[in-house]
């Protein structure tokens, strides 16, 4: 990774493509103490912040113009794939290549700002208390503040996905995550600080599960099937071509983080409704039923996580246009009949290995909830969020070791 890295930096383009990266997250985390306007500054650092898993994912800090981050973008992607699924048109839309991708992610763009209008009045309402002058005007203009701050970001976001190294959402979330890391820090430094051996020996306990985690983590992360595909010979003019083998492989993680982020966003949606009803006794319940700590919220957290592996892999492998396009050029897998057999053999192959991955999903997000309830410590940074950065920065890794290929594919031909 260290050789990638240093490699990369030695090339003009890329070096450049990765300061504009880490200029453009810079500025994201810089918005994230840039308070509203109004707002008093010193009640605002002594209330209490949301530190639940998404506002570390979506990364916003409550009261500044950034405070609902990436979050609403998030969501609304999460609502526009249910909806193509549900509605034949959009899906027909989602089919029609480059151009309808286009008008999902301009409809999706809209769903996020009316998002963003409405969890930034939750939010300003949940703070209102904290305002210098408490009237409408004031709210109004910190509300329009938080949603342009949220259409910045989503805007830098299409900059990074248009710089060529990855998924400027992506990147986002990654940098948020880190940022947050040093409260995870703090929180085993309070653990420990107490007398008794006992401390000691968790926090030794919890490295290890962390380094454990972290070899899984990029285990399974690189791990894959590989279906072998043999093409027959064909005459071409006056020659016969075709005839080689080849595969195609299905990764232990097709659904990518995707998975864990739309749970963690679904079962935080009442607690944006709570927002505006803080005195209703009914969505207090049920979001403190919600949280992953509850052992209730936290079933539901895993079958959510099982329910949207299988529901975003349907999205990014289709195994009837494989097995269409591998017949259409001659391919076979051997031992397998051409056309819907062989959909069906990579559809069963491809449920297999999402099992797998969401049975992966599991553990990795139980176990910082498990370490919480044994050591009765809030260990924030943990297997979810590990799962998230370790994916990010392998994902920027290809990216460039795929760019310092095509660079250098000269070498490759001499």
């Amino acid at each position: 990774m260290f050789n990638t890295l240093k490699t990369a930096f030695k090339v003009k383009e890329i070096r450049m493509k990765i300061i504009y990266m880490l200029v453009v997250l810079l500025i994201i985390r810089f918005g994230t103490f840039i308070p509203v306007p109004g707002i008093d500054v010193s009640a605002l650092a002594d209330a209490d912040v949301n530190t639940t898993l998404y506002a570390y994912i979506a990364g916003g800090s409550y009261g500044t113009i950034f405070a609902m981050g990436i979050g609403p973008y998030i969501t609304a992607s999460i609502i526009m794939q249910l909806l193509t699924v549900a509605i034949p048109k959009l899906e027909q839309i989602n089919k029609e290549g480059e151009e309808g991708r286009k008008k999902i992610n301009k409809w999706t763009r809209y769903l996020a700002l009316g998002l963003a209008v409405l969890q930034g009045c939750g939010q300003i309402y949940s703070v209102h208390n904290l305002f210098l002058y408490q009237n409408i005007f004031v709210y109004f203009v910190a509300l329009v503040s938080m949603v342009t701050g949220t259409i910045f970001v989503m805007w830098l976001g299409e900059l990074l996905t248009e710089a060529g190294i990855g998924n400027g959402s992506s990147f986002i979330i990654f940098a948020n995550i880190l940022d947050k890391a040093d409260n995870a820090l703090m929180t085993l430094y309070t653990y420990v600080s107490g007398e008794g051996i006992m401390q000691w020996v968790a926090l030794i306990f919890l490295i290890v599960v962390f380094l454990a985690l972290v070899v899984f983590v990029v285990l399974v992360q690189d791990g894959e099937r590989r279906i072998p595909v043999q093409y027959t010979k064909k005459m071409v003019g006056r020659r016969y071509v075709g005839g080689q083998s080849s595969y195609i492989p299905i990764k232990v993680n097709i659904a990518g983080v995707m998975a864990i982020i739309f749970a963690v966003s679904l079962l935080q949606f009442p607690q944006t409704i709570y927002q505006f009803f803080p005195t209703s006794t009914t969505l207090a319940k049920i979001v403190s039923i919600l949280e992953l700590q509850n052992p209730v919220g936290c079933v539901l957290y895993i079958i959510l996580i099982f329910c949207f592996t299988f529901f975003y892999t349907s999205f990014a492998f289709n195994s009837v246009e494989v097995a269409d396009n591998m017949k259409k050029a001659g391919g076979l897998v051997p031992g397998v009949r051409p056309g819907k057999p062989t959909a069906d053999y990579i559809q069963g192959i491809v449920d297999r290995m999402s099992l797998i991955g969401a049975c992966f999903y599991a553990v990795i997000a139980l176990a910082p909830i498990v370490m919480q309830w044994v050591f009765k410590i809030n260990v924030s940074f943990g297997g979810t969020t590990l799962l998230i950065v370790s994916g990010v920065a392998l994902e920027l890794i290809n990216q460039l070791e795929a760019q310092l290929v095509m660079r250098n594919y000269k070498g490759f031909l001499s």
